[in-house]
């Protein structure tokens, strides 16, 4: 099923066309990749050494790989990384809308692991990317080698943000600017110069894309029980979209392993968590990798 992505030709040639320069300022040394998969092309931007441990980036909805700009200077010096442009979002990657329901991601993903010659990797998802990887996790354990969640979905209730928030609709850049705080927190008075192209380019990919008005699916306590791996999920306590008490509640019950970092007062946004992410992986991977040796 392939379903429209943007509103207009004309923005998705603006969007790409903002893309392609913010990578143009990819921080490291970087290698791109446009892998065939059964759903079309899927575009990967990889860095890091070629020798290093994999992890595969997976960013949210309304949003591309340059989403992990602000953390791969660092997790690139220790980890081969493969940011993953989500099929059927503001990216390179085939427009393909699939169904959040079955294994049609998880086959998906099967051709990027191919393409990619990975048999195994750690996965970081934040919000509709911590469910593709949740998802990818449950149906695929032996490729899973640990779970670093952002804000993820698939595991607490999701919200009637859409609903509840409609009329500030009706009231115009106001209203939009008060639904973008309401996710993201107040906006900084001013950016960095070096990250202004980013925040640009997500407001150009906010107006553009047609947002995805589906019900995510969950996982069950019993899938989540079956998750052994090493799991990270940080969550915000004034997430508008996602009940993070339940995410918390959720995985504390159901896989006490995981480690859960909840900030009272984040948003769904939770910027500022490379070094905690960063420390996660270096403790898990090398488990990991201990076990398959």
């Amino acid at each position: 099923m392939t379903d429209g992505v943007y509103r207009s030709a004309e923005a998705a040639a603006a969007v790409a066309k903002q893309y392609r320069r913010v990578l143009d300022q990819w921080p490291v040394a970087k290698a791109e990749r446009r892998l065939p998969t059964r759903q079309g092309p899927t575009f990967v931007v990889a860095c890091g050494p070629e020798e290093a441990p994999p992890v595969v980036l997976l960013h949210g909805a309304q949003a591309n790989s340059a989403a992990w700009m602000l953390d791969i200077a660092l997790w690139s010096t220790k980890f081969r990384l493969f940011a993953v442009d989500m099929i059927g979002e503001a990216g390179f990657s085939a427009p393909a809308r699939l169904p959040l329901a079955g294994d049609s991601h998880a086959l998906w993903l099967d051709d990027v692991f191919a393409g990619l010659e990975l048999s195994r990797a750690a996965l970081a998802g934040t919000s509709l990317g911590g469910w593709l990887a949740l998802d990818y996790a449950s149906r695929r354990p032996a490729a899973v080698g640990a779970l670093a969640l952002i804000s993820p979905a698939g595991i607490g209730r999701q919200k009637n943000f859409l609903l509840k928030t409609a009329p500030l609709l009706l009231l115009g850049s106001w209203g939009r600017r008060r639904m973008r705080e309401m996710v993201f927190g107040p906006a900084p008075k001013t950016l960095p110069e070096a990250v202004q192209p980013l925040a640009d380019l997500m407001e150009g990919v906010g107006r553009a894309i047609k947002p995805r008005v589906v019900r995510i699916p969950r996982l069950t306590d019993a899938e989540l029980g079956r998750l052994r791996m090493p799991i990270l999920a940080i969550v915000g306590g004034r997430d508008v979209l996602l009940e993070s008490r339940e995410t918390q509640e959720r995985l504390q019950r159901a896989a006490p392993q995981a480690e859960i970092c909840f900030l009272e007062e984040g948003y769904h946004f939770l910027p500022d968590q490379t070094a905690c992410v960063m420390a996660f992986l270096e403790r898990s991977v090398s488990s990991w990798q201990d076990e398959a040796r």
